[in-house]
């Protein structure tokens, strides 16, 4: 596709949990725990209650169509605050710090002094009904293939997560619940899918040189605003892989380009939307329709209405797999129903011919309308299909503004309305706080992991692999402490041992947190000597991580102990040599990867497999000149 032609708009939220060691608002852990040890449960109703300004925000009106029960895990690492049983208590300065970090590394305009707002926020996520978070920094940027603007960076708490749900009731986890997160959102200068990737990958990369965000699946997300020229503005929520930023871009730009043109049939068509809504359940009475006589037997109606013009557009192909139906069945589902039957797949799920013909008779349909079915309990029925007809009338005007769900193939689903101004009044629990220039000149910024990967190839004559694994690692500052204290120790090993070994050790249940950097710098130091081969070090660091605890000074001396002397090897190779006589002269040197074999089944641990292959390879031609 021609983006630049298209008109393509596209700006990255991304919202990022911060590594503190409290929550936001109050002193509880932000460690998460397992369902199963919750030792509190209770549940709550929610509502859309007015702005200060008397309107009800329309993402939450949209949200309480259908009332949920929402159901609470509580556990001993939480507390009242999240219970929403306390008022909040001062926002965490250790998460404000981090905030005002980033606000420096982005080039950004901090406020002169932060204050906490609430965010509505009625899908069960919050037991309050809303999100406190609190704007830090404006206008700055990134260059990443030209200039990007970075709007907004604010400071707010993670929702509650979600642990399963039914068609009455949700249950959410509240260790998550408070967990200070930061939203850094872009303007509307991304250009094309590839640079959407480049962009949240570089926020991405800025985030971790803080070396002060949580790592981990669930830790960080994205969501994408795109909008193309006559389009709208489409927020698609919960885009957790990185590498499917552009696919979810392309598709969102290949379903707009596709409901423009139903919009220029429809209104060539002079479609139309009628609000009659007629009662159907007489004409399947005796229908053999698996879902429908579900429906029936359970006291439920059947309600139809017939779209004007929309014949052949409702089973259009919007996207892979997404039709204009899929549309209107996800606003059926918003109202409770399972979803909606429509003439342009008709007959088929068990519904006869004669049954879509009489439908048609009933509703006065022609060939160029549409019928669309709901059949369920009376009032979720009757939601569902206004529901339908309020898409129906937005697909004659063209795109809807909407917030989306990511699906894993790059397409997504409709959630809600957009969001506006009247989902935000200032929370007056939590006091304001002042950002002084001196305050933010305490602030220190720490280089980039970008920054620190060329470094790293520059001043340790890393290659590239190398020098990325152990920049964008956890254990970059680990090694420039060893690589420091120890010049002459070889860096490819540090890092190996680092990012392998190490991670390894601790895969297989090893106590790895025993390991100091002082061990580390203690056997590498050895290691540079040439007293400890490269085979032994994972051996010697599992007897640190073994009960009882010890330090590495004594596990070297312990090895020391039992080391053999260069005699005792020069002795095992002779006699292995002695022993293989025939093979030796069969193959000569080529006899020298089959014995190095047997020797390090004694010796592995205790010299280096290149001193005794240079040891073997001596003997043997000696050997050969006997």
């Amino acid at each position: 596709m021609d983006y630049h032609a298209l008109g393509l708009k596209c700006g990255i939220e991304i919202h990022q949990q911060l590594d503190t060691r409290e929550k936001l608002f109050c002193n509880c852990p932000t460690r998460l725990r397992e369902t199963s040890e919750s030792n509190l449960e209770f549940y709550r109703y929610l509502r859309a209650a007015p702005s200060e300004m008397g309107e009800v925000d329309r993402a939450a009106a949209e949200e309480v169509k259908i009332q949920r029960k929402y159901i609470y895990k509580a556990y001993d690492s939480t507390c009242l605050v999240e219970n929403d049983e306390e008022p909040p208590r001062r926002l965490n300065r250790d998460a404000l710090d981090i905030a005002l970090t980033l606000a420096k590394m982005l080039r950004m305009q901090t406020v002169d002094e932060l204050h906490t707002m609430r965010k509505i926020v009625v899908d069960g996520s919050n037991t309050t009904g809303f999100q406190r978070t609190a704007l830090v920094a404006t206008d700055g940027f990134i260059e990443c293939d030209g200039r990007v603007g970075i709007d907004v960076l604010c400071l707010e708490e993670e929702a509650a997560q979600k642990i399963s749900e039914d068609g009455e009731s949700v249950t959410y986890s509240l260790d998550r619940l408070g967990i200070p997160l930061v939203e850094i959102g872009t303007a509307p200068d991304i250009r094309t899918p590839r640079q959407a990737r480049e962009v949240a990958a570089y926020i991405g990369m800025v985030l971790r040189s803080t070396g002060r965000v949580k790592r981990g699946l669930g830790t960080i997300r994205q969501d994408v605003n795109i909008s193309i020229a006559n389009g709208a503005r489409v927020e698609i929520k919960g885009v957790q892989e990185l590498d499917l930023l552009p696919l979810i871009v392309e598709r969102e730009v290949e379903r707009q380009v596709n409901l423009l043109k139903v919009r220029d049939e429809l209104l060539r068509r002079n479609a139309r939307v009628p609000s009659e809504i007629v009662d159907l359940t007489d004409v399947f009475q005796e229908t053999g329709s698996r879902v429908l006589r579900r429906t029936l037997d359970g006291g439920g109606v059947i309600l139809g209405v017939r779209l004007e013009g929309f014949g052949g557009l409702v089973g259009r192909e919007l996207v892979s797999g997404r039709r204009l139906g899929s549309e209107f069945s996800d606003h059926a589902k918003k109202s409770g129903a399972g979803g909606i039957f429509h003439t342009d797949e008709l007959p088929g799920y068990g519904i006869t011919e004669e049954e879509v013909e009489r439908v048609r008779g009933v509703l006065g349909a022609g060939q160029d309308d549409c019928v669309v079915l709901v059949g369920d309990e009376e009032s979720r029925a009757m939601g569902a299909i206004r529901s339908v007809l309020d898409r129906a009338r937005a697909a004659i005007r063209g795109v809807p503004e909407e917030v989306r769900r990511a699906l894993p193939n790059g397409s997504s689903a409709y959630m809600r309305p957009l969001p506006g101004a009247a989902r935000m009044y200032p929370e007056t629990d939590v006091p304001p706080v002042a950002i002084t220039e001196e305050y933010l000149e305490g602030i220190t910024v720490p280089e980039l992991l970008a920054e620190k990967k060329e470094r790293f190839k520059e001043e340790y004559g890393l290659n590239e692999e190398l020098a990325r694994l152990i920049a964008l690692s956890d254990h970059a500052e680990t090694f420039e402490t060893i690589i420091k204290a120890v010049p002459e120790a070889k860096p490819g090993m540090i890092i190996r041992t680092l990012h392998t070994t190490l991670e390894e050790l601790a895969k297989t249940g090893h106590k790895t947190e025993r390991i100091r950097r002082e061990d580390l710098i203690e056997l590498f130091r050895e290691n540079a000597r040439g007293k400890i081969p490269n085979e032994a070090i994972e051996d010697l660091l599992k007897r640190v991580t073994e009960d009882p605890p010890r330090r590495m000074s004594e596990v070297l001396r312990e090895f020391e102990s039992t080391s053999l002397e260069r005699d005792d090897i020069n002795e095992l190779i002779e006699r292995v040599v002695t022993e293989r006589s025939e093979f030796v002269r069969e193959h000569g040197l080529h006899a020298v990867g089959p014995l190095m074999g047997v020797l390090m089944k004694d010796l592995r641990g205790k010299m280096s497999g290149e001193e005794v292959s240079r040891m073997l390879r001596e003997r043997i031609e000696a050997h050969l000149n006997e």
